[in-house]
């Protein structure tokens, strides 16, 4: 059975998949992250060239939940999450330019790449709730996208209630439909005045009071959960078995347009599992606390600015606690240090050795709704492809690593697309000139009532209004 410990620890406590799933943060208010993480080798990868998606995710998901969840259960909730999917491949991989494609994942329920994650943590609460004859309060922040999915995932399930926080007035009309509309009696939607870092503020508050947490028995559906990002090194794996197969790829540069670092997360995870993963890039808009700590070696927070790519618009990337571990030598004390340090005074530095270490691995590019809707313009009138504004900053990233660094025969650049252009209809328009459509199975989201609750920013108001819902 593989262990999982959490990245401020002070002590040996270990835990197991299932009780890190179900408890989402960790009690000492880390993350959880395997106390050593499964490989993948050379032949293991040659076997899986030519498997579809679900069979590669049941393959990558497997090791992480050895002794909780036996194969066939787990091939069973991974056929459930993927079911639904538009299109055959799940993630399919389109080519934009010269050894640049495009990882679609936005072909999920709700048009973004939460899906990828969501359906599949969704169906595994499920599972282990119903084995276990037990019942969840799950609270979640949202900065647009993983709302809808959290909600589409656990919506009309007897076993758990959801508490989705939502910034009120700054996400798109379509992101807060598809939260909203959706009425089913465990769903609970709320509007906090304020921004995504008070939302995600609020969460953590929640499960820092251990009364509280055990008196609504909480559980996270944020990226900080480890069964959502076990769900998502798969198509890491995925893009780069099929670009093996099918172009002789030997190592692959992933572009991710980053907001609180999971999905990104999931790639350096699955380079320690053995993909030849050359680089992770980091694309940025102008709340770019990430392009500034790559380049000045000091994480310090800015008022967030909100922009057209809304989901980005975070200044706490909290998923980043779990490569400071890394970095740290998997100290737990010197991560709590830093973290509440950074939480309580201000900026914290890493040293030279340890930027050098990260920027190995990592560069970051920073792009301004400007500089975006040029990407988007260009896109659409050199190849036709029409991205919103995530992945456009996602593809501008790869272009710019392309031209600052020309790919061998055998590399290749996937630029992971996040959103369905239709989730962002108005910024599309504006760059392209092309008023992108919902699908058909959305076409009456507009006309849908809305349910939802505007509170304020306060953590008392929050736990009332929770405790009221029966």
């Amino acid at each position: 059975m593989l262990d999982y410990i959490s990245t401020r620890r002070r002590d040996d406590v270990v835990k197991n998949f299932e009780e890190v799933v179900l408890e989402g943060l960790a009690a000492d208010g880390g993350l959880y992250v395997p106390a050593a993480c499964p490989v993948i080798t050379p032949d293991d990868m040659h076997s899986m060239r030519n498997v579809p998606y679900t069979g590669i995710a049941h393959r990558v998901i497997q090791p992480f939940t050895e002794g909780c969840i036996d194969s066939d259960a787990l091939y069973r909730i991974i056929d459930k999450a993927y079911k639904n999917f538009d299109h055959p491949e799940i993630a399919p991989l389109v080519p934009v330019e010269k050894g640049l494609y495009v990882m679609e994942l936005f072909h999920g329920p709700t048009l973004a790449f939460k899906d990828m994650a969501l359906q599949f943590l969704g169906h595994l609460f499920d599972h282990i709730l119903q084995k276990r004859d037990n019942k969840l309060t799950i609270v979640g922040a949202t900065s647009g996208d993983t709302g809808s999915a959290a909600i589409e995932a656990c919506r009309d399930k007897d076993t758990m209630d959801v508490f989705m926080l939502h910034p009120k007035d700054r996400v798109s009309e379509v992101q807060r439909r598809q939260m909203t509309t959706v009425l089913s009696p465990n769903i609970h939607n709320i509007a906090i005045e304020g921004s995504f870092d008070d939302c995600q503020d609020l969460v953590k508050a929640l499960f820092a009071d251990k009364a509280f947490r055990r008196e609504k028995n909480l559980s996270a559906v944020n990226s900080i959960n480890w069964g959502r990002i076990v769900a998502q090194i798969a198509y890491y794996v995925y893009a780069y078995l099929k670009l093996s197969a099918e172009k002789g790829t030997e190592n692959i540069v992933f572009a991710v347009p980053t907001g609180n670092f999971g999905n990104i997360y999931a790639g350096y995870v699955a380079s320690s599992m053995g993909v030849p993963v050359k680089k992770l890039l980091i694309g940025t808009n102008s709340n770019d606390i990430l392009f500034r700590f790559l380049e000045s070696g000091t994480m310090k927070t800015e008022t967030v600015v909100p922009t057209t790519s809304p989901s980005m618009d975070i200044q706490i990337s909290s998923n980043f606690e779990r490569v400071l571990f890394d970095l740290y030598g998997r100290d737990g004390e010197a991560v709590t240090g830093t973290m509440q340090y950074f939480r309580s005074k201000g900026p914290f530095a890493l040293d030279e050795a340890m930027m050098t270490r990260l920027r190995e691995i990592f560069s970051a590019y920073r792009f301004d709704d400007s500089a975006t809707k040029e990407i988007m313009r260009r896109l659409h009138n050199q190849s036709g492809y029409i991205a919103d504004p995530h992945t456009a900053i996602g593809i501008g990233a790869a272009e710019k690593y392309i031209w600052n660094s020309p790919l061998a025969a055998t590399d290749a650049v996937v630029a992971l697309a996040t959103a369905h252009p239709a989730k962002f209809p108005e910024a599309v328009e504006d760059a392209t000139g092309h008023f992108p459509t919902l699908p058909a199975r959305l076409a009456g989201l507009h006309r849908q009532e809305e349910l939802l609750t505007v509170l304020p920013n306060d953590l008392q108001q929050l736990k009332a209004f929770i405790r009221e819902q029966k």
